[in-house]
């Protein structure tokens, strides 16, 4: 039988290192085109350098990877990448921070925004290939990167409607915040959410930790 994925933190070196393979699973899990491909490298380049951030992946093991492997890798070590997610600590000066915190204010009031954006960690990219999607794994990777966080708050976008991965959010106890909200430079509509950490349904410490990537 195979076993289920196994959960990596990767340094932001580690990271960078790997985007080629990362900005593949986004590609896959959000159909993206390969034009947008280069942007989106780019900006996860720059999000590595944000403070505190924190990346983790979910590879299978048992399968060969057809990529670069990490750490002290073997032949026989292998391991296959079907998702990640990654996060950093939100900031004035940062650019979705302050598009979202001066529009949460100018909807909600300064109070509620500093509230929500004043001490808050970014979910910047969750991503699961659509071959692994439903299993868990998702909510697996945003429980690891929760973990221990010293922030009051959580918040992230995800693409507007009544979507698989909205629901996911609102069971770890993200609301809505603006929820039909659209980012400048037009484009489709997004729910921008936040929760108080942590996040529900959070399993033990002792259960929740991902294993470094030395494999």
């Amino acid at each position: 039988m195979r076993s289920g994925p196994e959960l990596r933190e990767l340094s932001a070196e580690q990271f960078t290192d790997e985007l080629d393979a990362l900005a593949g699973i986004y590609a896959l899990a959000m159909a993206a085109p390969a034009a947008e491909l280069p942007g989106r490298i780019s900006i996860m380049e720059r999000h590595a350098g944000h403070p505190a951030f924190r990346a983790v992946v979910a590879v299978q093991p048992g399968e060969q990877r057809r990529h670069r492997d990490w750490g002290e890798a073997t032949a026989g070590d292998r391991r296959a990448l079907i998702g990640f997610a990654y996060g950093f600590h939100g900031l004035d000066g940062q650019w979705w921070h302050d598009v979202v915190t001066d529009n949460l204010a100018a909807r909600r009031g300064s109070e509620e925004a500093g509230q929500w954006l004043g001490d808050s960690f970014e979910f910047a990219e969750v991503h699961v290939h659509p071959d692994h999607q439903g299993s868990g794994t998702g909510r697996a990777m945003m429980h690891v990167l929760a973990a221990g966080r010293p922030e009051r708050t959580a918040v992230l976008s995800t693409p507007h409607g009544q979507t698989r991965a909205r629901r996911l959010y609102r069971s770890l106890g993200f609301v809505d915040l603006l929820p039909a909200f659209g980012f400048p430079g037009a484009g489709p509509a997004y729910a921008i959410m936040g929760a108080v950490l942590p996040l529900r349904g959070a399993p033990p410490p002792d259960a929740r930790s991902a294993s470094p990537s030395r494999w």
